[in-house]
């Protein structure tokens, strides 16, 4: 492996070190705050260590022994040999997260569940006698025919992603699987998309071609009547974003299952983040 660019011989860039303190301060803050200790992050790291070490740094087609790893790591040896042996953990989503991504994929991207503007239409709870108009049920039972409709309307109401109104029907809150409430769902996503980001940054510092798009609009000495205005179209662009690259991809989706093939996998995203100038992560 060689050494890091711009870095003083056998040592890591002190540029990259610097970026490294300024982006994991954020991380650290939210460990702390969940009682996630530098002792347990430390025991954490050293079996992703090992990881990479033995699946994104390859010897040849040989497998790498365990001296090496501890080498290339700095993981002591006993440590990696347990550590090898353990079985990897899949970062799979749960089946909540599974299910309702692709409920609200079918709700924002059919045309049976969506009205004349292409907007998500509100579902009738049950199927009414005689009525053409869909329901939750139909939208339900057409992913899955193996789950309740009543079941996922009373987790999605737990979660904040629907409500229930006047009208006896039901109104997506979220046009993206994004819950306001249940912690388990939100780490989820807070893993997949931050992981996907670092991976682009990552990819784009190495020099690997061809680049990933990985950009920003970053500005500072703004007053907070200034950062509302620009949160609220940062928000109301970037959903008219992401609604645009949902439809297309899904129907994308259904083109290339019917192709068959290699399967791949894209992950576009927004942000936004407002904080004061003189904030420690400013």
């Amino acid at each position: 492996m060689a050494d890091a660019p711009n870095g003083t011989e056998g040592g890591p860039s002190p540029s990259l070190v610097k970026a490294l303190s300024h982006l994991l301060r954020p991380l650290v803050r939210l460990l702390l705050s969940h009682r996630i200790t530098h002792r347990y992050l430390s025991e954490l790291l050293k079996g992703i260590y090992v990881q990479s070490a033995e699946h994104d740094f390859p010897l040849d087609e040989r497998r790498a022994t365990d001296s090496r790893i501890s080498l290339l790591t700095g993981v002591h040896r006993k440590d990696v040999k347990r550590l090898r042996e353990e079985t990897d953990v899949d970062y799979a989503p749960s089946p909540t997260v599974s299910l309702g991504s692709r409920l609200v994929a079918r709700w924002t991207t059919d045309s049976q569940f969506l009205d004349e503007t292409g907007r998500p239409l509100p579902l009738l709870r049950l199927p009414a006698p005689g009525s053409t108009s869909p329901s939750f049920e139909d939208l339900v039972a057409a992913v899955s025919k193996d789950i309740r409709a009543r079941a996922v309307l009373d987790e999605w109401k737990r979660l904040g992603v629907v409500e229930m109104r006047d009208d006896d029907c039901v109104h997506l809150v979220t046009e993206a699987f994004v819950p306001a409430r249940g912690f388990d769902e939100k780490t989820h996503f807070f893993g997949r998309n931050l992981h996907d980001h670092f991976a682009a940054a990552a990819h784009n510092l190495s020099d690997e071609e061809p680049p990933m798009f990985e950009r920003s609009v970053h500005y500072g000495q703004l007053s907070q009547e200034s950062v509302d205005e620009l949160n609220a179209m940062g928000e109301k662009l970037g959903m008219e974003t992401l609604q645009t690259l949902n439809r297309r991809a899904r129907a994308l989706q259904r083109r290339d299952e019917k192709r068959g093939g290699p399967s791949n996998r894209v992950n576009i995203g927004m942000y936004v983040m407002r904080a004061r100038d003189d904030a420690d992560d400013a």
